[in-house]
């Protein structure tokens, strides 16, 4: 079957002393049918290969293909398989729903009926609402409607839950998982690791323009080593701390990092690394501030790969 998206090779490099390097000779293939995402802080040059696919920007090398098409050949016949969403869609305030529902349906040939769009994104109830009347999670909700009504085979979101609420949040998961099940592909970017892990088949991790991880939610998550993660902060008045050697030999731990005061380990078995940190801590004379126990999650896998914290904030 052809990939919804085929990248070989993509460069983009904008002029300045030293040149840029957006993106440094990437490679990506996308299912079809499937919900992928693209991860990465900002500057990670996860949005400009999006645009790139998008057909927003030219790259400086490389090959793309969107649904076995190319750019620059193909051009009409791509847009009218795609819908895009962007992070922040500018909609004109004194049109209502329904209206701009419509005024986006007419730039296609075939697609949804503006109330089968608006139905998708269970906007009914403010079909005849001004676009100014809507609070952030409905004016998200009606950008998605807007990229839904050509009948996309393939959709692009960019940052979609970016500002919401948790609730606003959830509800347009609903959508886009709904979208899903009608056998549609999916390019999903977002800061927020819980949603690359509930609504994603499998993601890239983008670093420095280039892709350091591959593969589904599990997948990347036990590459970290383990599927549950202790977090120990000792208090900086202590004056000691475990050696990473003492650490690193636990029951069950397979990797261990420092982050000031915050010491992280993951372990295969929890229940057994547990008691024996605890007699190790109180046998250097450790004093805790804190300690708890969790799940893995795609922030481990992104910290253990750079070192760094994927959203800054």
């Amino acid at each position: 079957m052809t990939p919804a998206i085929r990248v070989r090779g993509l460069v983009k490099t904008y002029p300045a002393r030293p040149p840029v390097e957006a993106v440094r000779s990437l490679d990506l293939e996308v299912r079809v049918g499937e919900c992928f995402g693209l991860l990465g802080p900002n500057g990670a040059g996860k949005t400009t290969t999006l645009e790139i696919i998008e057909g927003l920007l030219d790259p400086t090398a490389g090959e793309v293909e969107v649904l076995g098409l190319k750019w620059g050949t193909n051009d009409t016949e791509i847009r009218s398989k795609i819908g895009i969403s962007l992070q922040e869609t500018r909609l004109s305030d004194k049109l209502t729903v329904r209206e701009t529902v419509t005024l986006f349906r007419s730039f296609y040939a075939t697609g949804l009926t503006p109330d089968e769009a608006i139905a998708c994104v269970s906007l009914e109830e403010k079909a005849r609402s001004y676009v100014d009347k809507l609070s952030g999670g409905q004016r998200q909700r009606l950008a998605v409607a807007t990229a839904l009504v050509g009948d996309p085979e393939l959709l692009f979101l960019d940052e979609p839950t970016t500002g919401l609420d948790p609730q606003s949040r959830r509800q347009l998961w609903d959508v886009i998982r709904a979208i899903k099940e009608r056998g549609r592909t999916v390019i999903v970017t977002t800061h927020y690791m819980d949603e690359a892990e509930r609504l994603c088949d499998r993601v890239a991790v983008i670093d420095q323009g280039k892709v350091i991880a591959l593969g589904t939610p599990a997948e990347l998550i036990a590459q970290v080593g383990g599927e549950h993660v202790i977090d120990l902060d000792i208090d900086p008045a202590s004056g000691a701390r475990p050696s990473a050697a003492d650490l690193a030999a636990l029951p069950t731990v397979n990797s261990v990092r420092e982050d000031g005061d915050r010491i992280t380990l993951t372990a295969g078995e929890p229940h057994r690394a547990l008691p024996a940190l605890l007699d190790l801590v109180r046998a250097a004379g450790v004093k805790i501030a804190g300690l708890t126990t969790r799940t893995a999650t795609l922030e481990d896998v992104f910290v253990t790969l750079t070192g760094r914290h994927l959203r800054s904030d």
